[in-house]
């Protein structure tokens, strides 16, 4: 949507978020997703052919083609967060627990061992599942530090 900006690729992004407000209309979401995709993938099979440099191997496809074909071979794995409160909508949380490594490596150029990398992976993995589980990273460094293991909710 972002590159191409094509119609197909506005309306996938509009019925994601939709679905992940709506879950309860599960089956209506996997309908039209799967037209949206029928559409885009006729949209692409009526484009010219791009140029290709030499004439072996298979014939080059749009950035758009290749996501749809992603899109309709991993339909089951797009849509799985509509089943299984278990899978989030995104994957933001997982970005946010490596953006803090990646800046700290730019920051500094690297670490200055393995075992300081590993170590500042810890705390940041303890942190980090802290706030997940609505803890007071604070409260759960003090009981750490008294010897006893943190509380997390049930």
């Amino acid at each position: 949507m972002e590159i191409e900006k094509e119609d197909w690729s506005i309306r996938m992004a509009r019925l994601l978020r939709y679905a992940n407000k709506h879950r309860d209309k599960a089956k209506v979401v996997r309908l039209l997703y799967d037209r949206i995709v029928a559409d885009g993938l006729s949209f692409h099979e009526r484009q010219p052919p791009l140029a290709q440099a030499g004439r072996r191997g298979r014939r080059k496809r749009r950035i758009g083609h290749n996501l749809l074909f992603r899109l309709r071979d991993h339909r089951d794995e797009v849509l799985r967060f509509l089943e299984d409160e278990d899978y989030p909508f995104t994957n933001n949380c997982a970005e946010q627990d490596l953006r803090m490594m990646k800046v700290r490596m730019k920051i500094s150029g690297c670490f200055r061992s393995f075992a300081g990398a590993e170590v500042f992976a810890n705390i940041r993995s303890f942190t980090s599942t802290c706030r997940k589980q609505k803890v007071s990273v604070f409260a759960a460094l003090e009981e750490l530090f008294q010897g006893k293991l943190p509380t997390m909710p049930a």
